[in-house]
């Protein structure tokens, strides 16, 4: 019987990931033709589907009027994507170990400056490194008559360089950042400076101890990584005109296609990292809830205690100077916004064709970035400044709601989470939702947001501009909730196991008493930066959504002969990423470059309020902050004895490992 249950735990945890593809993958059918409320009907559609599902003649792809064999047509796209994935993570992962191995030998001027270097690229969106790439091809083939690599498919002609690269950038960050800072953890720890006191070499600990021990670690940060990736791919694929996987979803919109499609993209990387994990995982099933386990009431946790105490934070953090201006960047920008709508007349400028004196035209939209119009206009005209300006509380007041409700909902259902939940269906539940990460972010929220976003020429849209904007809010907020709940959980979980909190436990406190007076003033701080973190992904996925012209709060789409392009109604950043083949192909590139470093200057304002809140954390426990040394205070010495005082032990220590 120990011999079967790791394949039948591995088989339930599959299976259930199979259903929440297929609740999925019926959706946008559901929403078109039963609606947005039908809880009833949709249950229906789903359990029609699972016996259509079953039945593997239903399993075909309708190309161009033609019904063929699903994976016949889609066999080869899906290797192609997978060797792209794989690529990609190949080199991202050996640039990323290459650096931080220099890295550790290089003096701590050279490192921090070559974080600042990286902090400052995580901020670029995906979308501009391709744009970014693309456009270097043409100029050196413009320029100098060498043509550097294909960027784009032509006929049955595959190329594979140029999207490998583009997404291998991000994960190389993510990957070196990550492997930087458990790195410098594990060279703090006992063992490494019992292997230094012996006289062995740093090159020999960093490859003999350090790499070894921390090699786990990053096998499970790369489960963020690679989901990254993957909505990542559904970006690249569309960019560089690739014929991957996620080019065949979008052609065949039918329930049949996306389901065979997500679980092929599903299966191979839940089979590694949930196969691995449930093979070696050892760790103790003790319920650290056994200690105290009132019942509290659900209306004894209230919002007020959560909110007072984030404004008081917010007030204390806003002497940190990062802080304080990431925090005046987006606050000024959404009040820019504001005034600018309501105090101007005509807040968005539209020049259909300029003349000149004699009445000429010299020209049409889009127009080049000139006097009345700083940075140009888009294709119908629209000042590009004006439009950045106008649309800004939009965008950036969305992203704040989505993060809130992510951290807010993750924070409450994390409670239920933590003190609530037995040990043995909490592991059940990290398992469940751990599937979430091998699945398309974007990909999952343009699916689920296509039928209700996406207006018909004639008949418009079917939900009013508030209920879409609700309905994109709620969706954008379910896909991420499940792992902010796990994430805020966990966290609790740890702080929890600490003795005080035990020792309170043990003296009769309630889980009430417990939240608010010692696990919520710890977790506060992690608090602030998991909201910033969501704030940052739920801009990418505007920008990515806003390439398949899926706008916030509806597309406008005209009919006729000759149509106009998608637009968006209410001016968000979004509207302008929608240009970006159009802008590469044509060179009217400063349409789409404005909304991309708008997007990077939010970002890096986030950034600054997240950063300023890990200072203020690792001042508070004595972690170096900005490579400096913690001046320590030595008139707490006292003169009359020799022996050392805590303090110095302490200083020395942080200075040994310096370099």
């Amino acid at each position: 019987m120990k011999y079967l249950k790791f394949p039948i735990r591995f088989i339930f945890y599959y299976i259930l990931g199979l259903i929440g593809i297929l609740a999925v993958s019926i959706a946008p059918e559901v929403f078109k033709e039963r609606g947005l409320y039908n809880v009833v009907g949709y249950l229906e559609e789903f359990i029609k589907f699972i016996f259509v599902f079953m039945d593997g003649a239903n399993w075909s792809y309708s190309y161009k009027g033609i019904t063929v064999d699903f994976l016949d047509m889609l066999w080869g796209p899906y290797l192609y994507s997978l060797q792209i994935i794989g690529g990609a993570l190949g080199i991202g992962l050996g640039i990323a170990f290459i650096l931080t191995v220099f890295t550790v030998f290089l003096p701590r001027p050279i490192t921090s400056a070559l974080k600042k270097v990286l902090n400052l690229l995580e901020t670029v969106p995906d979308l501009m490194f391709a744009f970014m790439l693309q456009l270097m091809i043409v100029y050196v083939f413009k320029y100098f008559g060498v043509e550097l690599m294909n960027f784009t498919e032509f006929g049955e002609e595959k190329i594979f360089l140029a999207p490998m690269i583009t997404l291998s950038i991000i994960p190389m960050i993510s990957f070196f950042r990550i492997l930087i800072f458990i790195m410098e953890e594990e060279l703090l720890k006992p063992h490494i400076e019992f292997a230094q006191s012996k006289g062995m070499s740093k090159g020999r600990i960093l490859f003999s101890h350090v790499l070894k021990n921390i090699s786990p670690s990053l096998f499970y940060h790369g489960k963020l990584i690679i989901w990254g990736m993957l909505s990542s791919l559904f970006i690249i694929e569309t960019i560089f005109n690739m014929r991957g996987i996620t080019y065949y979803i979008i052609q065949d919109f039918r329930p049949m296609v996306i389901a065979i499609s997500l679980i092929m993209i599903y299966t191979p990387f839940f089979i590694v990292y949930q196969g691995v994990y449930l093979w070696i995982n050892h760790e103790s099933s003790e319920d650290h809830t056994k200690y105290k386990r009132d019942k509290t009431k659900w209306t004894e946790w209230k919002i007020w205690g959560f909110l007072s105490t984030l404004r008081r934070l917010w007030w204390q953090h806003m002497h940190n100077g990062k802080f304080a201006t990431g925090f005046m960047v987006l606050f000024g920008l959404i009040a820019a916004s504001f005034l600018y709508s309501t105090l101007k007349e005509e807040p968005i400028k539209q020049i259909q064709f300029m003349k000149n004196d004699e009445g000429r035209i010299i020209s049409a939209p889009p127009h080049k970035p000139f006097g009345d119009m700083i940075l140009g206009s888009d294709f119908f005209g629209y000042s590009i400044l004006d439009q950045l300006i106008v649309g800004a509380k939009y965008t950036l007041l969305f992203a704040l709601i989505v993060a809130s409700l992510r951290v807010i909902g993750g924070f409450y259902l994390g409670i239920a989470y933590h003190f609530h939940l037995k040990e043995s269906r909490k592991n059940w539940l990290d398992r469940m939702v751990d599937s979430i990460h091998f699945l398309p972010l974007s990909l999952i929220a343009y699916l689920l947001l296509r039928p209700v976003l996406w207006g018909l020429p004639v008949l418009g849209w079917d939900h009013s501009i508030f209920e879409r904007l609700v309905f994109e809010a709620v969706v954008l907020t379910i896909l991420v909730l499940p792992l902010t709940t796990v994430l805020i959980g966990n966290e609790l979980k740890l702080i929890g196991k600490q003795d005080f909190v035990l020792s309170a436990k043990l003296l009769g406190g309630s889980n009430k008493h417990l939240l608010w007076t010692h696990l919520f003033p710890h977790l506060a701080p992690r608090l602030f930066i998991i909201w910033g973190q969501q704030f940052i992904q739920t801009l990418l996925i505007l920008v990515h959504l806003g390439l398949f012209h899926l706008f916030l709060g509806g597309t406008i789409i005209t009919g006729g002969l000759v149509p106009d392009p998608p637009k968006s109604g209410t001016f968000e950043w979004s509207g302008l990423i929608s240009s970006t083949k159009n802008s590469l192909m044509t060179g009217k590139y400063w349409i789409v470059i404005a909304p991309l470093v708008a997007f990077m200057i939010a970002i890096i304002a986030m950034q600054l309020i997240v950063q300023g809140v890990k200072e203020i954390q690792q001042t508070k426990v004595g972690v170096l902050v900005n490579d400096k040394p913690i001046k320590v205070k030595r008139k707490a010495v006292k003169k009359k004895t020799n022996r050392p005082a805590v303090e110095d032990f302490q200083f020395v220590r942080r200075e040994t490992f310096k370099g």
